[in-house]
């Protein structure tokens, strides 16, 4: 088993830098809660983890299968609770392609890989919360 880190320093006001991998990431809360709104508040970057995570399985599950759409986008849509601790009961992932001759038995195959096998973030989420999906082909 191996183990990752991060360092989330606080910096100013409710303003957070956070390193993560060699990469600097500012965290910050919006103006009405006292932030400077520098950057993005930590709970919608849990849907881009999981949203960046399944989308690389997927491009690279594709590739293999010699798929590769003109356009593809991860929708994470997440609800929340109203009460505090305000937290994600459930997550609705949308996968969205465009191109020409996508196999959709295909697409459904590497976005089903990902979910099952190979996207860390959606099996440690898994175990919190319910991710659905669902596949658009685009216009």
């Amino acid at each position: 088993m191996s183990t990752q880190s991060v360092d989330v320093q606080w910096s100013e006001e409710m303003a957070f830098r956070a390193n993560v991998n060699g990469h600097e990431i500012i965290l910050d809360l919006p103006i009405e809660s006292g932030g400077k709104d520098a950057g993005p508040r930590p709970k919608p970057l849990l849907l881009v983890a999981l949203a960046g995570c399944t989308g690389m399985d997927v491009i690279s599950i594709l590739k293999k299968m010699k798929v590769e759409p003109e356009y593809f986008n991860v929708r994470a849509e997440g609800n929340v609770t109203e009460e505090h601790p305000k937290y994600f009961t459930a997550i609705h992932l949308v996968y969205e392609f465009r191109g020409k001759d996508l196999p959709m038995d295909k697409l459904q195959r590497a976005c089903d890989l990902s979910q099952e096998r190979y996207c860390g973030v959606s099996e440690t989420l898994k175990k919190a919360l319910t991710i659905t999906s669902e596949i658009r082909i685009l216009d």
